[in-house]
């Protein structure tokens, strides 16, 4: 088969490799149909991950059908047409077994690594990928959800939702500011009204990414180019502070925009992946009463949020903005590379 395969910072080709074979009888083999890219993709092709080993198939996010299970298996059978989470899950470890995937203290990758997908092991940028721990870390998908919205439901939509919405402890009526209005951020925007925001307001420099915060539900936008950009949001909240304050960039900037926004007893989410040290200014916070969560995804609301797109309750197809074939993925990657020149959220990459 071919993949997309990474040898070493820069460098990354889609070229012939061995097929998947089954390891273990809890596993199963899945016919890529389509997947994306990640911007965690790009900080690997930095070299900004280096557990990635040169020669790892790239890609943790995908939809496909099941062409093989394991003998120890059950409920999915070839044929499927499945989810492909970003996070495994054994579904016996004490992790597991509070929800807490992104923990999973399962071997496979290594233990209390969740996320092993193009990182630990060979991921879903390729024709056919081996998922372990298949019958707890796969979805099946119902008739009525596309590949393309369901690719959404890989990781991006849980991303948004669990570490922002609900780390962030979203209430009925509350003020929500959402700094970076990337692929993530718009997941928060999309889902923040599932707890009861009462407003969202979007924080971007790109303006072309504030007009699509509109349309996933935001309800104010700010340009944090403007001079006055923090008055423009502490104005929506007749200058108290919002409720909930989402950092969904990964950079020291973005997240003290956050701190500077919340309100006393508010809640600070930070989302962002982070690649360099932030300053946390415990003098001047301690006094303010004020939460600041963060983590990686568990993929524990797949579930219930595919429910919700089969419902049509949430527009996950809105975050596709780009069509390439697998053979094409290197144009793919260019596209997604420079997405504030192309416009780009997610690319949709598919067989055909």
């Amino acid at each position: 088969m071919k993949a997309l395969v990474y040898g070493g910072p820069g460098k990354k080709a889609w070229t012939e490799v061995p097929d998947p074979q089954l390891l273990e009888p809890t596993d199963a083999i899945v016919r890529i149909d389509t997947t994306t890219i990640c911007g965690t993709d790009l900080h690997i092709l930095k070299g900004d991950v280096p557990a990635v080993e040169n020669g790892r198939i790239l890609g943790h996010e995908g939809v496909g059908t099941v062409t093989e299970v394991g003998s120890a298996v059950t409920g999915l059978a070839a044929g499927d047409r499945v989810i492909i989470s970003c996070i495994k899950s054994c579904g016996q470890c004490p992790n597991c077994k509070t929800g807490l995937y992104s923990h999973c203290l399962g071997s496979e990758g290594a233990s209390g690594i969740g996320w092993i997908f193009g990182h630990l092991i060979n991921g879903t940028q390729a024709e056919y990928v081996r998922v372990p721990y298949a019958a707890n870390s796969l979805y099946k998908l119902p008739e009525g959800v596309s590949d393309e919205q369901a690719v959404m439901l890989s990781d991006i939509l849980p991303t948004g939702f669990e570490i922002g919405v609900q780390y962030g402890r979203v209430k009925p009526g509350d003020t929500v500011a959402v700094i970076g209005a990337g692929p993530v951020g718009l997941a928060v925007v999309a889902t923040a009204g599932l707890y009861g925001a009462a407003a969202v307001v979007a924080v971007d420099l790109d303006e072309n990414r504030l007009e699509r915060a509109r349309e996933f539900g935001a309800t104010h936008t700010v340009a944090s180019s403007a001079a006055d950009w923090k008055d423009q949001v502490l104005a929506v909240t007749d200058g108290a502070g919002v409720d909930v304050a989402v950092e969904a960039v990964g950079i020291p900037e973005t997240f003290q925009m956050a701190v500077d926004l919340v309100r006393p007893g508010g809640n600070v989410a930070n989302v962002g992946v982070h690649g360099r040290p932030v300053e946390l200014h415990l003098e001047d916070l301690w006094i303010r009463n004020i939460n600041i969560s963060m983590g990686l995804v568990n993929a524990n609301t797949t579930p219930m949020l595919l429910r919700l797109v089969e419902q049509q309750k949430i527009a996950a197809e809105m975050f596709a903005t780009h069509h390439f074939t697998l053979d094409n993925i290197l144009e793919a990657y260019d596209t997604f590379g420079r997405a504030a020149e192309t416009k780009a959220l997610k690319v949709v990459i598919t067989r055909e």
